[in-house]
């Protein structure tokens, strides 16, 4: 009898263990203008417009550790209210520990205004940035209101340098290719004890990039990857020269791995032309034929 409630306690034990992982929430997978984009009326966007259960985010994940009941994002978004709202719903933690950003462009960082006093008025919320982008905060309005008041205190990272957040996770940016206007563009990469995530929503090709993409995915275990277009002629014009991997070429860059490894590779942060975006459209059944998943919102990943 007391060996079959030990094997009980056990299996309750194991269950609380694997419910108290941190985890990864995707709470967007639109590119930076979201989907529907504004002023789209064309059929790409139609549905969306119609009916709310299509519409999707802008590209943001979180980090969430249910033990010390924290968590941070990766990017503020435009949609960021909405999205704290989901990321509540899913976590059940209400604070915030933090904000990382990837870069300048209006999708990643614009709602940070969110936190000044005229919504949220949070106090010294710590923004984790690199140095170019941490500049354009400090002498722009009206970024710099938000330092100055003290809704945000800005924290600067160091590329390939992990940021300890806890003693269970921790993260590292990683600079990649892209139009650096105002700021570097980084992807982060960010580790538990158990397992790794890579997450590089904007690059411009894989092939200006002076790391190798595909040893990364191999020494990782989710690879959450720029799938911004498709294929060429999305636009309605030639598309070669825009800074973005088309999904098309990157299937093929990563054509060489295994099976367990193209597993790992979730497409996100797609424009609003990207078929990926369809339910149940050729494409997205191309990806899946292809060995390669498609991010989800509200998509948990274990760490």
């Amino acid at each position: 009898m007391k060996n079959y409630y030990l094997v009980i306690l056990i299996n309750i034990s194991m269950k609380n263990s694997k419910s108290l992982q941190p985890y990864i929430a995707i709470l967007g997978i639109a590119q930076d203008g979201g989907f529907p984009q504004t002023n789209c009326y064309d059929k790409c966007c139609h549905l969306a417009w119609e009916n709310i259960e299509t519409r999707c985010h802008v590209s943001c994940i979180a980090i969430i550790d249910p033990i010390s009941k924290e968590q941070w994002l990766i990017d503020a978004t435009p949609d960021i209210k909405y999205q704290l709202k989901m990321l509540n719903d899913i976590s059940k933690i209400t604070n915030l520990s933090g904000v990382f950003l990837t870069h300048a462009h209006i999708g990643h960082y614009t709602g940070l205004m969110n936190f000044g006093n005229e919504a949220m008025g949070t106090k010294e919320l710590p923004v984790f940035c690199m140095p170019k982008m941490k500049s354009f905060l400090k002498h722009n309005g009206p970024w710099n209101q938000l330092i100055k008041l003290n809704n945000i205190k800005i924290a600067e990272a160091e590329n390939n340098k992990f940021i300890t957040l806890n003693e269970r996770l921790k993260i590292k940016p990683i600079l990649v290719p892209h139009r650096d206007e105002y700021s570097e563009t980084v992807g982060y990469n960010i580790v538990s004890d158990k397992k790794s995530v890579l997450y590089v929503p904007d690059i411009d090709k894989w092939n200006l990039w002076n790391l190798e993409v595909n040893d990364l995915i191999k020494k990782t275990d989710y690879a959450f990857l720029d799938g911004t277009f498709f294929k060429n002629g999305e636009l309605g014009r030639d598309m070669c020269t825009i800074p973005h991997p088309l999904v098309h070429e990157s299937m093929q860059h990563f054509s060489a791995l295994s099976k367990s490894d193209k597993q790992k590779i979730h497409f996100i942060h797609f424009n609003h032309t990207n078929p990926l975006l369809q339910n149940n459209s050729v494409e997205q059944k191309e990806v899946a034929s292809k060995g390669f998943s498609i991010a989800k919102e509200k998509q948990i990943i274990k760490l």
